[in-house]
């Protein structure tokens, strides 16, 4: 296992937990989860605890929202035909997905299209142009994707197709000069938030929409299961607007979701509860949560673009019939067994090639080029290899339609992929992307010269606190405050996901009460006491650290950092603790 560096986060203002504590009658361990969350008053700890879809900001605040609007307005009074243009992947298709339920009540024709990874690759492309040419689409409404598109947008406007771009990447200098072009990161554009999906882009406009056409608020709450799938799987920051969505988003997900993504619960084996008649809050087997949707729901989803085409996605998650649901949720279940053998494939060849060249070792960066790697699994192979190495990674293969190599980047904490991307935008024919994740394309010819500048790159940039992973814990804990109680109230700060990931402790000093083992083969289970502490020992698991077991044995002392959450087994329901790393005999700076 790969050190870690435990990282104790700054603590929340003594006199701000001191209000809290009084104001909102809280411990002090919740006081100051809520202080280190920004969360200093009454206030803002009801709009925390309690999130209200009044505290959305006002969607005409976004640069263009009043030309896309008044653009879509025109289409839905002359009964234009409007095509839905997404990116392939969660994100894209949930949004395509979103928009289509949202102007389905206009009741003007609507169509859909997601471009092919392999022929086309990301973004809008010439042949989706053509197709809303050749079937009479003059509006397009470009979702998650779109931003850079300056030479397609005056393509489109050859053929008379007139655009409306909802992106949420980094632009370039140049804005297309599209209808409108709404995304929160353009630098002339003031809108409060600039960290939501490209979903959560659509779904401002169609927030808009609303607005104008006397549509209440409460009537867009059924589309918010699909706008929290793309906030999990696109792993945007879960605060401001995107934690309010999703709040509810899961509240929807878990009383009454779509038939299309009930249908992907179905597939996973996350089925309703047999006395569930009525659609009621946690009527399903578990309770659906963020990471759900990140491990269960979102590469199944994904899982059509990468082997055949994201359009079955939108087919599944616009589905209003249950039983065509599961046809498609089957369909697509088949495309993610595929795609989960051929990542592990990859996955592994990636890493003897790597465990075979002693250069690559040493580097800083990890930049790999397999021409028979299936190009829908890069993403997936180069985060695999980050978590193994943890270094920033690119996974290239050939690109047999474009004659190009095409690569998924995936970065660690505290480096720009992107901007070291960009570093090297002379070799690139496409590239574009986030801090942390990017795609990228260029000609066989010049792989090497890039793989030596993007390491030459991360020599000059990668400190040795970069390079070593880090766990940030909120705040050091005794076993005895871990009770009920404080449980119930850390479910609270859920939703999780960047931004406000679970609360993670620190617990020194503190042994086996004698009943801890190794179970799988692989994984501690740990019961665990420390001085002072009144029960009997706290349950604990810690995956993959079965190797630690003999230095815990016979009472010896150590310290963990851990999460604390509910375990369900045989029916009953039990607090215990995740453990993330653990130390021998060796106490943390405090």
């Amino acid at each position: 296992m790969l050190n870690k560096r435990w990282v104790l986060k700054e603590q929340g203002d003594e006199e701000i937990i001191q209000h809290l504590m009084s104001q909102i009658n809280v411990n002090r361990q919740i006081a100051n989860l809520l202080a280190q969350r920004g969360v200093d008053s009454y206030a803002k700890a009801r709009s925390f605890f309690r999130p209200s879809l009044d505290e959305l900001h006002d969607p005409f605040l976004m640069k263009d929202m009043d030309k896309a609007v008044n653009r879509v307005l025109k289409a839905i009074d002359n009964k234009e035909k409007i095509l839905l243009y997404g990116d392939y992947d969660v994100d894209g298709t949930t949004a395509v997905a979103t928009l289509y339920s949202f102007l389905s009540r206009y009741k003007i024709p609507l169509d859909y299209y997601i471009p092919d990874r392999y022929s086309e690759g990301y973004g809008i492309s010439t042949q989706g142009i053509d197709y809303a040419a050749e079937n009479g689409c003059p509006l397009v409404i470009a979702v998650d994707c779109g931003i850079k598109a300056v030479e397609k947008i005056e393509y489109a406007k050859t053929k008379g197709i007139e655009f409306i771009i909802c992106d949420h990447h980094r632009p370039a200098e140049t804005i297309p000069d599209a209808v409108a072009v709404l995304d929160p990161k353009r630098k002339d554009c003031t809108y409060p938030f600039d960290d939501l999906s490209g979903c959560g882009v659509g779904f401002k406009l169609i927030q808009a929409l609303a607005q104008k056409t006397y549509v209440g608020i409460e009537k867009l709450k059924p589309l918010l299961d699909k706008v929290v799938l793309s906030i999990a799987a696109d792993i945007v920051p879960v605060t401001g607007e995107n934690r309010i969505l999703a709040h509810f988003g899961l509240k929807v997900l878990n009383t009454n979701p779509s038939a299309g993504i009930e249908a992907i619960l179905k597939t996973a084996g996350i089925k309703r509860r047999p006395d569930s008649i009525y659609k009621t809050d946690y009527s399903f087997t578990k309770k659906i949560s963020i990471s759900d949707l990140v491990f269960i729901v979102g590469p199944r989803v994904n899982a059509a673009g990468r082997i055949q085409s994201g359009k079955n996605s939108v087919d599944l998650l616009v589905c209003e019939s249950a039983d065509k649901a599961d046809t498609i949720a089957a369909q697509i279940d088949t495309f993610n067994v595929e795609r989960k053998s051929l990542d592990s494939n990859a996955t592994q060849q990636a890493l003897e090639t790597i465990a075979d060249s002693e250069i690559d070792k040493t580097k800083l960066s990890t930049v790999l080029y397999n021409p028979n790697w299936h190009k829908g699994i890069l993403g997936i192979v180069a985060s695999r290899l980050t978590e193994h190495h943890y270094k920033p990674t690119i996974v290239f293969t050939q690109s047999v339609d474009t004659g190009l190599i095409t690569g998924s980047a995936r970065s660690i904490r505290g480096f720009d992929i992107y901007e070291a991307i960009e570093s090297c935008t002379d070799l690139l024919e496409h590239w574009g992307g986030h801090t942390y994740a990017a795609g990228l394309s260029l000609k066989e010819d010049n792989f090497e010269e890039f793989r030596k500048r993007f390491e030459d790159y991360a020599q000059e940039h990668m400190t040795e606190d970069i390079m070593t992973p880090i766990i940030e814990v909120d705040t050091f804990l005794d076993f005895n405050a871990i009770t009920k109680k404080f449980y119930n109230l850390l479910r609270q700060f859920a939703p999780f996901g960047p931004g406000n990931m679970a609360p993670i402790f620190q617990t020194n000093e503190i042994y086996d009460n004698g009943y801890s083992k190794v179970v799988g083969g692989k994984h501690l289970k740990l019961f665990v006491t420390q001085k002072f502490y009144k029960g009997f020992g706290h349950p604990g698991i810690a995956f993959q650290m079965g190797d630690f077991y003999p230095n815990i044995e016979g009472q010896k002392p150590f310290d963990i950092v851990y999460a604390v959450e509910e375990n369900e087994w045989n029916g009953n329901t039990t607090i215990q603790l995740n453990v993330k790393d653990i130390r021998i005999n060796q106490l943390t700076d405090q």
